[in-house]
């Protein structure tokens, strides 16, 4: 056998392959590429030749990394509001007198094609840069069948990154409909989510005050996994709503945030499929409690770690960083976290070949150096918080970094 890409003498690789252990740790390993598949992970003793060889000495490996929750396709700025915050504004306030994720829209909106297309392939090329292979964008920043189907078509294009589509109409009410919440839910639910759901992936709701009540959830949720859309919904962030439980229960992919999960949401993602999303990022600028990461973990809950990136409550553009606060302010061991952000972030967009390396995976790898004078072991990647450029990144089988 010949590959076109072998990627060989990695010093320490982690293929999240769930048949090797919690994170299949590998020593002087190779990884080779034919095509757009994987077609051998093991000792670089026994690697096949190929057209291509990359030296990867002194790194670590591991599958490319998957961001399962950002709001990275938007304009504006929310600079003005960060300031409010920290001087104790608190962002449901904000929110609730039409600043917010209202400013954004307003600026999305009047945003062109080509600035909404610029902005999102300068993030994207970011997060390729650190080895971030998949990013999960949502909508919500348009609110209007004509500007939602706009901001998904522009997701449909060519990136850097795989892009997941997110479908978020049921971000926040508009200012246009705010006198009328349940007449937005109908029109989001008859005309909206018709319109829009061949462009997407999945379809998310954010259930809380400010937003949409546990009723206004099921009905939207419903409405989009019935046409054929993955289920996601923000849960438990700024107050409890049983949102967590819904999504176990309607067989959503995941549950994201949980700062305010109880003992019965807690119960029901652990009894589910259903991914608890970590977003450390955001629990740290609205300096919310951390969610019972631990408890969940020993419920038999799957737990991943996204940024949650947008422009005002985490503006936060580094997965790495949000695994490591996740230990530190979660609970998470570096095995976990690890996880987090590769494999159970795959399942949480309900793509299960992502996050892993082996056959039947996608074709991604990152590698990385380690601090000057630190070992090439991803605890260390966790342990120092930021600046883990990538030096090397493979997406669907070619060198792209």
């Amino acid at each position: 056998m010949k590959a076109d890409l072998v990627v060989r003498d990695i010093t320490e690789l982690h293929t999240m392959d769930a048949g090797e252990g919690p994170t299949g740790r590998l020593t002087d390993a190779a990884v080779a590429f034919s095509g757009s598949e994987v077609v051998y992970v093991g000792p670089t003793a026994g690697a096949p030749s190929a057209a291509r060889t990359l030296d990867g000495t002194g790194c670590i490996g591991l599958p490319g990394l998957v961001d399962c929750h950002t709001h990275a396709l938007f304009a504006g700025s929310r600079a003005d509001e960060f300031e409010r915050r920290l001087a104790g504004v608190p962002y449901s306030e904000i929110l609730e007198a039409g600043g917010g994720i209202l400013s954004t829209v307003a600026a999305t909106r009047a945003a062109d094609d080509d600035t909404l297309h610029s902005s999102l392939h300068a993030r994207l090329t970011g997060f390729l840069a650190n080895g971030v292979t998949t990013v999960e964008v949502k909508t919500g920043y348009a609110l209007s069948t004509e500007h939602e189907r706009r901001c998904l078509d522009i997701l449909g294009g060519d990136w850097p990154t795989r892009v997941v589509r997110t479908f978020l109409g049921a971000h926040t009410v508009p200012a246009e409909w705010r006198p009328d919440r349940a007449g937005y839910v109908a029109h989001l639910v008859e005309e909206m989510l018709p319109a829009v759901a061949e462009h997407a992936d999945c379809i998310d709701v954010y259930c809380d005050r400010g937003a949409f009540t546990l009723a206004d959830a099921r009905r939207i949720l419903e409405a989009g996994i019935a046409l054929g859309l993955t289920g996601r919904i923000h849960a438990e962030q700024v107050e409890h709503t049983g949102s967590a439980a819904l999504a176990a229960q309607l067989g959503c992919a995941s549950a994201d945030h949980l700062e305010r999960l109880d003992a019965a949401g807690i119960a029901a993602l652990g009894k589910s499929d259903t991914v608890g999303v970590l977003l450390p990022g955001a629990r740290l600028y609205l300096k919310d409690p951390a969610p019972p990461a631990r408890a969940l973990i020993e419920a038999g809950a799957r737990l991943a770690v996204a940024t949650d990136f947008n422009p005002g409550s985490s503006p936060v553009r580094d997965l790495l960083s949000c695994a490591t606060l996740a230990c530190i302010e979660m609970g998470l061991t570096v095995d976990e976290a690890l996880l987090g952000i590769t494999r159970h972030a795959g399942l949480a967009l309900a793509r299960p070949r992502l996050g892993w390396l082996g056959s039947g995976s996608v074709a991604d790898l990152a590698l990385f150096r380690p601090p000057p004078g630190e070992p090439a072991s991803a605890a260390v990647l966790v342990q120092y918080m930021g600046g883990h450029r990538a030096e090397a990144v493979v997406r669907d089988g070619a060198l792209v970094v």
